[in-house]
């Protein structure tokens, strides 16, 4: 069977250069841009395209921008409208990225996906199963958005950038002539470039956020906030309000619209719940595991025993109190960079 890759490319440089590593190592290598939207994907589609034809490789668009609609952007916002924190990365990898496009993929004939991810993809001898690893750069490392993976996924998962630093990809753009060379990295959510997110889910759920009231820890009212969907836990900037000592978003209760603030102490905790497990590697016969958990994309991984249940549940207990642990947000499991699995924190 033929070396056949179907690349994800972005129109920005790290999946331009994935798709420029493959096409050197012998691969048939073609390029698939997604439409995921109805403004703002045709830059990106024009980049890609102009990167797959200086390469001379084949360059196609897939609409995905109802599946994109209803899976990420319908997730998101109601996320925010229960006083959750979502990653949108997980659920477009999970329903678009790593669903639609393998689906597509395997119906082309391709018999491999690629994309720029950071991350590093093993075969696990001793285990017999396909293994998922944070990549050498671990300041660049992607693999916390990856954790949910299938072994069907994984074994089909090309990540040419695993060894790579984001600098030595931009020399190896400039030395083969790409276009996008320098073109600047994507530093928020790719549909709201703008980073406001109260107003593009405002705007998109047709739905105004209601203002409410701050509670301090005993429940007592101390102020008025804009709307549960301005807020996350942790928060002490853009309070809208002075209290003359910092004051930190400890709680949020979205039915009854309230805020509650309080010292920095009140949002660490050493426990949490998760649930929507995704495993790599097996569950453990006793049910428990000790390991480093992320609970967030730039959180530094903390070690903590992992209680499993039988309904897709987990307890996760940490050696140290950590800081913001936010509902929507993943928790994902790695022993020595490996990535176990995750869940999503409840």
């Amino acid at each position: 069977m033929s070396k056949k890759v179907l690349v994800a490319m972005s129109g920005g440089v790290d999946s331009s250069v994935t798709a420029l590593l493959l096409l050197q190592q012998g691969w048939s290598v073609s390029g698939a841009t997604f439409q995921l939207f109805d403004n703002g994907s045709q830059q990106n589609i024009a980049d890609a395209k102009e990167v797959c034809d200086h390469l001379g490789i084949p360059h196609m668009v897939f609409d995905y921008h109802t599946a994109f609609s209803e899976k990420v952007l319908d997730y998101f916002a109601d996320s925010y409208w229960a006083g959750e924190t979502p990653n949108p990365c997980i659920a477009c990898n999970r329903a678009i990225k790593f669903g639609a496009f393998v689906q597509d993929a395997k119906r082309l004939g391709f018999t491999h996906i690629a994309t720029g991810h950071y991350a590093q993809v093993f075969y696990h001898e001793a285990e017999k199963r396909w293994a998922l690893r944070q990549a050498q750069d671990l300041k660049k490392d992607q693999s916390y958005v990856l954790y949910h993976l299938s072994q069907e996924q994984l074994s089909m998962l090309l990540l040419p950038l695993e060894k790579y630093t984001k600098p030595q990809i931009r020399n190896l753009a400039a030395e083969a002539g790409l276009s996008v060379t320098s073109k600047s990295d994507s530093q928020d959510i790719c549909f709201i470039p703008d980073g406001n997110y109260p107003a593009f889910i405002e705007r998109y759920t047709g739905i105004q956020s209601k203002p409410g009231d701050y509670l301090d820890e005993n429940g007592c009212v101390i102020g008025r906030h804009q709307g549960v969907l301005h807020y996350t836990i942790g928060q002490r900037k853009g309070l809208g309000i002075s209290f003359g000592v910092h004051r930190y978003v400890s709680a949020l209760d979205a039915k009854k619209n309230t805020v509650t603030l309080s010292d920095e102490s009140a949002v660490f905790s050493k426990r949490l719940e998760a649930n929507d497990l995704q495993m790599i590697a097996p569950v453990p016969s006793s049910k428990k595991l000790y390991a480093e958990v992320k609970i967030r994309y730039a959180h530094r991984p903390a070690l903590a025993w992992i209680h499993f249940s039988d309904n897709g549940w987990v307890q996760v207990e940490f050696e140290q109190p950590q800081r913001a642990v936010t509902k929507g947000q993943a928790a994902v499991f790695y022993h020595n960079g490996e990535v176990l699995g995750g869940a999503t924190i409840r």
